[in-house]
């Protein structure tokens, strides 16, 4: 069931002065109290800025209640692994809070309490050949986790963030910044027990003539609340966004990708998998932006659903916002059941319709799944599996 919180009354537009009282443990080297408090008035400011698109949609966003979480900074743990001694973990990269991660609702909420931290800097030049692994582990209470990536000018290396654990509440922030040349490859997996909450913001400076994929895989929680954004900054980048995502019994997925080209001859393609089940709700808003100097941009984004039960439900929004004249930009989406001439051709050949039913939800991820690392790809078809059922 949704939780209670999430029925609360929507915010007052300043905040009771009880939660920031609570910060004073939280403040670090990294951030102030002084930070963290401005970054909380935000949380309760700012609007999430997604509505309820309907009547299947049974979560008010603006209503999310903090006042009954278990805030402790001890809570949860982080482990980042790395077979590669010229990897860098543990120091803040010099690029962290570059990015407006923190601007937003969640993001800022994320802010206000982060204290687990992944600092992971890949130095100029070199070529990580395995993956590095980030994992976060909580219990009952609240997380708020603050990864930051730094894949400096030349180099090369496949990042996986895992964010798991039981009946937990996690606000989380990603940053990952690739310097000129550079090839990077970012995968954030999140198994969540399902009554569990999940908010994460996850935000993306490629540079010059560099090559970064984003994976994200969203198979747990009650309800996940994600965002993507990547600013192109440099020409000649290429940003890559693969999400796919699952609700099934009465879990909610939101997720929104905004790719910016600010600057010309960039490119960028987003890909998004999706299929519901039982009583499962989702939504996906993508949004491709192209700046009037962004000349010569090539920009698509691609996003198919599929709806496994009458009482599921997918909402598909791509959007582009187009102020250059000289670009390619495309954007297409398809939210159906599934094919019935398929699956009376699988029937008619001896396999029983729930196992083809399977089958092709399976297919159906299939492509997404491949661009995700090789060791992460036969948990996933388990995962989905599981959902498919």
């Amino acid at each position: 069931m949704i939780s209670s919180a999430l029925r609360a009354e929507p915010l007052l537009s300043r905040a009771p002065s009880a939660p920031f009282t609570r910060l004073l443990p939280f403040a670090d080297e990294y951030f102030t109290l002084e930070a963290r408090t401005a970054a909380l008035q935000r949380f309760f400011d700012v609007p999430s800025g997604r509505e309820r698109p309907g009547r299947y949609w049974r979560v008010n966003l603006d209503a999310i209640d903090i006042d009954d979480l278990q805030l402790d900074p001890e809570n949860g743990s982080v482990e980042v692994k790395s077979s590669d001694a010229r990897v860098r973990v543990g120091e803040p990269p010099d690029c962290l809070g570059i990015s407006a991660a923190a601007q937003s609702k969640f993001g800022a909420l994320a802010m206000a309490f982060a204290h687990r931290y992944a600092f992971v800097s890949i130095p100029s030049g070199i070529d990580v050949e395995d993956p590095i692994v980030i994992t976060y582990r909580v219990g009952e209470g609240a997380l708020f986790p603050y990864t930051c990536v730094h894949v400096e000018r030349g180099a090369r290396a496949t990042i996986v963030e895992r964010v798991e654990g039981a009946a937990a509440f996690v606000a989380g922030i990603v940053e990952v910044v690739t310097g000129e040349g550079s090839e990077a490859r970012f995968s954030a997996l999140q198994v969540l027990d399902d009554d569990s909450r999940f908010f994460n913001t996850l935000a993306a400076l490629p540079g010059k003539d560099a090559s970064l994929e984003l994976l994200t895989a969203d198979l747990g929680a009650e309800l996940t609340v994600g965002e993507i954004d990547v600013s192109l900054l440099g020409e000649g980048a290429d940003a890559q966004i693969v999400s796919l995502f699952f609700p099934s019994g009465r879990q909610h997925v939101d997720l929104r990708s905004t790719v910016d080209h600010r600057v010309g001859g960039a490119r960028s393609q987003t890909t998004v998998r999706s299929a519901a089940n039982e009583r499962g709700q989702g939504r996906y808003v993508g949004n491709i932006r192209i700046a009037p100097d962004a000349q010569k941009s090539d920009a698509s984004l691609r996003d198919d659903a599929l709806l496994l039960s009458p009482n599921a439900h997918i909402d598909s929004v791509p959007a582009l916002e187009i102020a250059a004249n000289d670009v390619k930009a495309y954007h297409g989406a398809t939210v159906g059941a599934l094919d019935a001439e398929m699956l009376f051709y699988m029937t008619t050949r001896g396999i029983d319709r729930e196992h083809a039913e399977r089958m092709v939800t399976l297919g159906f991820f299939e492509p997404a799944i491949d661009r995700f690392p090789a060791h992460l790809r036969e948990e996933l078809r388990e995962r989905l599996a599981v959902r498919a059922r």
